[in-house]
């Protein structure tokens, strides 16, 4: 009730905004005008939200398989920690928008670079996150298994990893947020469909509706995977008794 209420309250505010000061439509289309377009251009926006949301959910499965991967050998190798920890970071730094053309040269223009996209924004926080989780448990608890007789890999896996299910599913929610993000933009680069194609030939259009129905699109389909994903984590953390 609260989010729908404060989502009512920005609409009036955005009608009211667009009305009092006579904005013309190209530059602030109405929150009516973009219903209207969102209704009127259903039949070139489904096909791409199916398309987008395709990228986005493979490009999600990956990463998140590809930062799990990592965040375990990093954890398993001390060493390999120390190495790859920093590269963790230090790709933070590289903006997304500047991978984009360099992926789609390399991938071409089909789906691939696009899902690259999603992998690479969805891979990071995944990994460091679990990877941070890992390396987090007490060492007194450690110092129990390790008496027992417990070795590296079985140390992992009753001790360590059941620890930072917390941990990994902070990282999968982000994840979710960013990963139709990286599909869009992958779209907006080098993609003949999809949402960021639609937004991208709206606006050489000057449909500024268009544009703003295609974005409501995406919000929407980010904010369906991340409760998807939310309630599908609370679930399993609650059965492993977080």
């Amino acid at each position: 009730m609260r989010a729908l209420l404060t989502l009512t309250v920005a609409l009036l505010s955005w009608e009211a905004l667009v009305r009092l000061t006579g904005l013309p439509p190209y530059l602030l289309p109405s929150p009516l005008s973009v219903a209207a377009a969102l209704w009127s251009h259903r039949a070139e926006l489904a096909p791409a939200a199916l398309l987008t949301g395709g990228e986005t959910l493979l490009g999600l499965a990956l990463g998140a398989a590809l930062g799990v991967g990592a965040a375990v050998a990093m954890a398993l190798s001390p060493r390999l920690g120390r190495t790859l920890g920093p590269v963790l970071i230090v790709s933070q730094t590289i903006p997304v928008f500047a991978l984009a053309p360099i992926l789609t040269l390399w991938l071409g223009f089909g789906m691939a670079p696009k899902v690259a996209m999603v992998v690479l924004i969805v891979f990071v926080p995944v990994a460091q996150a679990l990877y941070d989780g890992l390396m987090a448990p007490p060492a007194a608890q450690l110092d129990v298994v390790r008496t027992m007789g417990a070795g590296r890999w079985a140390e992992l896996r009753h001790l360590r990893f059941p620890a930072a299910l917390p941990r990994l599913a902070s990282g999968l929610r982000l994840g979710a947020i960013y990963a139709p993000v990286g599909a869009v933009i992958g779209e907006w680069v080098g993609g003949a469909r999809g949402l960021g194609a639609v937004m991208i030939h709206a606006n050489g259009r000057m449909k500024t509706d268009l544009m703003f129905a295609a974005l409501f699109v995406v919000v929407a389909l980010s904010l369906a995977l991340y409760t998807a994903i939310d309630r599908s984590l609370t679930r399993l953390l609650r059965a492993r008794g977080f």
